[in-house]
């Protein structure tokens, strides 16, 4: 039967013509559907999906459907899910619980509907389901086979939980596969956030001072983007060698309390919290822009800045300004939520192409590998990672040079 909380099937058309644009270029996930609808490597699996409910994870879900999958959906940020995309995919037969801008107990109820599904798979954007069924629906465990886990901020959480003996399945560890953070990490995210960032303030960056809080993969996307629009800029960082890594790619790097001080867009990409705090807030330009592009809310200290604002009202769609007591005025973009997908439609189709064709070979692997992992913390499997990248390059239509017998009995040899 069917199961569903949704804002409005009606608007499903709107839906189903995103979904089409994005399948169309997305031809790695296209030839994985072809393969699932013969092989229906998902025959009587449940999956429970949390990832931010947009066309590109539309077309993902009806990819694992086309293998058999029962699929139960859900959002990964309230201000990421399309409704006119979950009505599609409710159009279509799939079970999803999600809308735009859910409340907070809106958003538990519905990560909570996808899991008393009682999954045998979990596919997670950031841990939410993964920390749901260990906390609170401990007697569903029994039903996982393992799950897929998307971000990095997903990782570190799952890392601490086997530190710790709480993680009770394995988990693969997508994020770390090189056809994922190489390219979805760094190109995805530096087009997407600066995408949202664009069309949602309509101001030039060119000439500015930008300043990227965190050099690891997206970071790297970011400020090289920023770089090509023109900015200066400013990398923040607590990691030596990725702060000597930022100079010689040729960008400053200071501390976050004295980058406040010259900034005039700051985008946070650490992962962490309280990156942006109350002494930075107080020592920006009137008109400073900020943003977060980590997976969790926390990054700008938006609660701390509704506390020490003396007026705040909305300044454009998505931007709220915050009137300080020396005057200025500070913005911030989409109330610190994941910019690219809260104020934008996230990473290119391309590029989500390779990250979920990982997803989907990745939850095969863990079907066809059941009781058979040794370990709580799963890397992607090489050939996986490699058969996405080849078959990319098929459909670029670029062939690569292969080692002859010679060759690989010379870089085998320690005696040659």
């Amino acid at each position: 039967m069917k199961m569903s909380e949704i804002r409005d099937e009606s608007i499903w058309q709107s839906g189903e013509l995103k979904i089409e644009w994005v399948k169309a270029n997305m031809p790695i996930l296209r030839s994985i559907e072809d393969e699932f609808i013969r092989e229906k490597p998902f025959r009587n699996i449940k999956i429970a999906l949390s990832v931010h409910l947009e066309a590109k994870t539309a077309y993902l879900c009806r990819v694992l459907s086309a293998g058999g999958a029962q699929m139960y959906v859900t959002g990964s940020n309230p201000l990421s899910t399309q409704d006119d995309v979950a009505a599609a995919l409710v159009h279509s037969g799939l079970n999803v619980f999600a809308w735009y801008d859910a409340t907070d107990e809106e958003y538990h109820r519905h990560i909570e509907s996808v899991i008393k599904a009682g999954p045998n798979i979990i596919i997670d954007d950031g841990g939410d389901l993964v920390n749901l069924i260990h906390n609170e629906y401990p007697e569903l465990i029994k039903n996982v086979i393992g799950g897929c886990e998307e971000t990095t901020t997903g990782i570190i959480r799952l890392i601490n939980m086997n530190k710790q003996g709480a993680l009770k399945f394995p988990m693969v560890l997508v994020n770390n596969a090189d056809c994922k953070h190489l390219f979805d990490n760094r190109y995805g995210t530096g087009q997407s956030v600066w995408d949202g960032i664009n069309r949602t303030t309509n101001l030039i960056v060119a000439g500015k001072n930008v300043v990227v809080a965190g050099y690891g993969w997206c970071g790297k996307g970011v400020a090289m983007r920023a770089k090509g629009l023109g900015a200066s800029v400013i990398v923040t960082e607590i990691d030596p060698i990725k702060a000597m890594e930022a100079v010689m790619d040729g960008f400053k790097v200071m501390k976050m309390e004295d980058a406040a001080k010259v900034g005039d867009f700051f985008i946070t990409v650490t992962g962490c919290k309280d990156v942006i705090t109350e002494n930075s807030f107080m020592n920006m330009k009137n008109g400073a822009i900020m943003c977060n592009a980590g997976h969790f809310d926390c990054e700008v200290d938006v609660a701390t800045l509704k506390k020490i604002a003396v007026n705040k009202k909305p300044a454009r769609k998505n931007i709220m300004g915050y009137e300080l007591k020396n005057g200025n005025i500070v913005y911030v973009i989409s109330e610190g939520r994941l910019v690219n997908l809260a104020a934008g439609d996230g990473h290119p189709a391309e590029i989500m192409d390779m990250s979920f064709a990982i997803q989907a070979l990745s939850a095969r692997y863990l079907v066809e590998n059941k009781g058979r992992t040794s370990s709580m913390i799963i890397d992607v499997p090489k050939e996986i990672d490699k058969e996405v990248a080849q078959r990319k390059l098929r459909f670029w239509g670029i062939e690569i040079d292969r080692l002859t017998d010679e060759q690989e009995n010379y870089l085998n040899s320690w005696k040659s």
